[in-house]
């Protein structure tokens, strides 16, 4: 690596870039605060960016993309994503941290989360869309965790988003492609470990949530993520992912083994830098028959009039983020599923 690109590296990550992009003979971009900006300098070639995919792991004559990590001296741990743009060479890098938010930093619902991360079986969700903070949220439930509780935590993540160092809990963190094959068979194998808790990076289809759902029913904890938004749509996308003949017995299993869902998003604050809004409801009492019976109007009618302590809507967080004046107000009304009803509400009509 010439010096003038690893010393933009160096110089992005330290600063704050959440992300750094690399594109054969384009200017690097960087992304601070979700904007993207354009860095001046010396732009990377191919046999720049052939060296930095073989570092990854990469193939750059066979390879189209591929996910994974590099270290690089004086700049740490970066997770990696290769992919070609118009036949050129391209690279995402993201720094993987090892400093580690608590819950009052992130703005989550601390008693909340520990709470959940007590149990010792069931199904915890965190959903959003790419960017939206899921790892660092989970990384945060992860670290509690390890200052709290003696357990035996696996980890099967594509690729490694933060390093886990054993404190209280003992942490086995396994790479698809490095460590396992793929999502699915590193779950299996993790059952045979002898987990406590099992973090799976990302469900992604039926065989994974079903193995899931049954490792949760089997008696560990098992904490994922969903590329979905909201918390009714997530647990809706779950149960059409596990699907069978028997449609009551899977809400049943449903009903029982969801811990609960929290899902976020992440939106510029007026005084600069990214807010968390949260939607998030804890499964316990009338929410498990709500599952059970796919009864999801009565669940967001629920969330709607949640106080925050175990149940809120994002229109409930979005309007109370516009009044106190964290978020813009338009920049909360078009996060809204239901711009009219969050018009009602800042209008104090419910």
């Amino acid at each position: 690596m010439n010096d003038s690109l690893r010393e933009l590296l160096a110089t992005a990550f330290s600063g704050g870039a959440s992300d750094v992009f690399l594109i054969e003979d384009e200017n690097p971009r960087v992304r601070k605060d979700g904007e993207l900006v354009t860095a001046h300098g010396e732009k990377p070639g191919r046999e720049e960016l052939e060296s930095l995919w073989r570092q990854a792991g990469f193939d750059p004559v066979g390879d189209l993309d591929q996910d994974g990590s590099i270290g690089l001296e004086g700049i740490g741990r970066l997770r990696a994503n290769g992919y070609r743009t118009l036949g050129r060479l391209a690279l995402a890098l993201r720094p993987l941290k090892q400093e580690i938010p608590g819950f009052d930093e992130l703005g989550l619902p601390g008693g909340l989360l520990s709470r959940w991360m007590q149990r010792r079986s069931g199904l915890l969700l965190v959903t959003g869309p790419t960017g939206a903070g899921k790892s660092t949220t989970i990384a945060s439930c992860l670290d509690w965790l390890n200052r709290h509780h003696r357990r035996h935590v696996v980890t099967i993540e594509d690729p490694i988003e933060y390093l886990f160092h054993n404190g209280r809990c003992c942490f086995s963190q396994r790479e698809v492609r490095v460590d396992t094959a793929d999502f699915p068979s590193g779950l299996r194998s993790a059952l045979r470990q002898s987990p406590d808790v099992i973090f799976l990076g990302e469900v992604r289809d039926a065989e994974t949530a079903g193995t899931a759902l049954r490792a949760a029913e089997t008696g560990h904890l098992v904490v994922t993520t969903m590329h979905s938004s909201g918390a009714v749509e997530s647990l809706d996308r779950l149960r059409r992912m596990v699907a069978t003949s028997d449609e009551a017995g899977t809400g049943a299993l449903l009903g029982q083994q969801l811990v609960g869902i929290l899902s976020q998003q992440l939106l510029p604050g007026i005084n600069g830098g990214l807010h968390v809004v949260l939607e998030y409801f804890e499964n316990a009492g009338a929410t498990r028959r709500w599952i059970a019976e796919s009864r999801t109007t009565e669940l967001q009618d629920h969330l709607d009039k949640g106080d925050g302590e175990r149940e809120v809507s994002f229109l409930r967080y979005l309007v109370a983020a516009a009044q106190q004046s964290i978020v813009d107000q338009e920049v909360a009304r078009a996060a809204c599923d239901r711009p009219q009803d969050f018009d009602r509400a800042m209008r104090g009509i419910t």
